[in-house]
């Protein structure tokens, strides 16, 4: 496993906001809620603030399941998702605290904005993971390898328990400032964990 953990800060694309309207189930927005969402969107321009640390790491899958170095697990799941990769990069990414400062602000003053802005960190953090896998597709391609789909704790069945070996192997409170709680819990919700597999 490489020892070296890396810290970026990808530029996102803008917000969009058809999936943003997704996320909040309205797909057909009436033009109050468009004009809601546009005023959620103004506020929360300066609110996120999107940090990915990552590593690099030599995996082998077998028939009970899969070494990640840090932690193995005998999740079927991810094992199917790592078939073909003998390297790995695991990340944690977040759009900081600021989202969630606004979410809990606005469910005791307006529950429709608390909604919004939801909605609004969903999206940005599902844009920052999808930032940093086109950065690795670049840096990958070029070397002829192909990506796996991010997998992460909670899909199929993987382990939410694998988070405290994830949290330990990236020291995330040190080099993004993100938490994790006794009930497996991220500080900032707004955060993802997952491996991306590598195949060459």
């Amino acid at each position: 496993m490489s020892d070296r953990i890396s810290v970026i800060a990808p530029t996102l694309p803008p917000i969009r906001t058809r999936e943003v309207l997704r996320y909040m189930a309205a797909e057909k927005a009436t033009d109050e809620m468009q004009a809601l969402l546009a005023e959620c969107i103004d506020e929360a321009r300066d609110a996120f603030a999107c940090r990915v640390c990552f590593r690099v790491l030599d995996v082998q899958t077998d028939g009970e399941g899969v070494d990640l170095g840090f932690a193995k697990t005998e999740s079927r799941a991810l094992r199917k998702n790592l078939d073909g990769c003998d390297r790995a990069v695991l990340f944690a990414a977040t759009v900081g605290l600021e989202i969630d400062r606004l979410i809990t602000r606005y469910s005791r003053l307006s529950p429709s904005r608390a909604l919004c802005f939801q909605a609004l960190g969903a999206e940005r953090i599902e844009a920052l993971c999808d930032a940093f896998e086109e950065e690795l597709h670049a840096r990958y391609g070029a070397e002829g390898a192909t990506l796996r789909p991010r997998f992460s704790p909670g899909y199929g069945d993987l382990s939410l328990e694998l988070q405290r070996d994830i949290f330990r192997a990236l020291d995330c409170p040190r080099q993004i400032g993100l938490s994790l709680n006794d009930s497996l819990l991220m500080t900032p919700t707004k955060s993802v964990t997952a491996v991306i597999g590598i195949k060459a």
